[in-house]
């Protein structure tokens, strides 16, 4: 068994993060099924403090016995806050040591998370961090109302929300895909995922659900769990 919370992350970061969450493991551990959200994560996991790119399928992660990690998440098209430079869809279903990254910086805030008394204290250290970053980092402006365009049941064609912002095709495909990780189609169906996994089938069944978030009707939404998550939605929501 396990715990997971998140919180809201101090009002400098609302803009670029969007929690801060722990996670722990019981005394018999706990097996997590990752699944896709278009975010970039730091993680803490009382070692080291990784990167986290932006994943296209599940992954499964082992939290050992009693174990406790925390992290903080980047918004979608907020990666370069925890990445600088490097385009997101270079960490594309990769975790990597933080000192990769960010070098003696992220070597200086493993030593501060090393000698963190409780998972509140290494939060509020990963919270410096990124707030160390912000004087350098330049979100893509875009990037906002592109995933609020995408983030709907009936989004706008790729050519449509092109023409909207001014873009070409090519510019948006671009953009995107180096500040999440991944292109807008791919992109749409990870955020669709994420509705249909926070709604849950609850009274509602299969085919009420695939309606509400956007997906073409049950087989669809069958056939995308199954890419995303590894598993059919009946046996995500079973499981979870």
């Amino acid at each position: 068994m396990s715990w997971y919370r998140e919180r809201p992350p101090i009002g400098v970061l609302a803009g670029a993060i969007a929690c801060v969450w722990t996670h722990g493991a019981d005394a018999d551990g706990h097996v997590q099924r990752v699944v896709p959200d278009g975010c970039v994560d730091l993680i803490w996991m009382g070692d080291r403090l990784d990167v986290v790119g932006p994943d296209t399928a599940a992954r499964v992660a082992a939290l050992p016995p009693g174990s406790r990690i925390t992290g903080i998440r980047a918004k979608s098209g907020a990666a370069r806050l925890l990445l600088g430079n490097l385009p997101a869809a270079e960490l594309r279903d990769l975790q990597v040591d933080s000192t990769d990254v960010w070098g003696a910086s992220a070597q200086a805030a493993v030593d501060e998370l090393g000698a963190a008394e409780d998972l509140g204290q290494a939060g509020r250290i990963l919270e410096r961090f990124a707030c160390a970053r912000l004087p350098e980092y330049e979100p893509d402006r875009a990037l906002e109302p592109v995933v609020t365009a995408l983030d709907v049941p009936a989004p706008p064609s790729i050519p449509m929300l092109a023409d909207t912002l001014g873009l070409s095709e090519r510019q948006l495909r671009r953009r995107v895909t180096a500040a999440v990780g991944y292109g807008p189609q791919t992109l749409t169906g990870v955020l669709r995922l994420q509705r249909a996994t926070r709604l849950g089938v609850r009274r509602r069944g299969l085919a009420e659900l695939a309606h509400t978030v956007g997906y073409a009707d049950q087989a669809h939404l069958t056939r995308e769990f199954r890419r995303l998550t590894g598993l059919t939605p009946r046996q995500y929501f079973t499981a979870r």
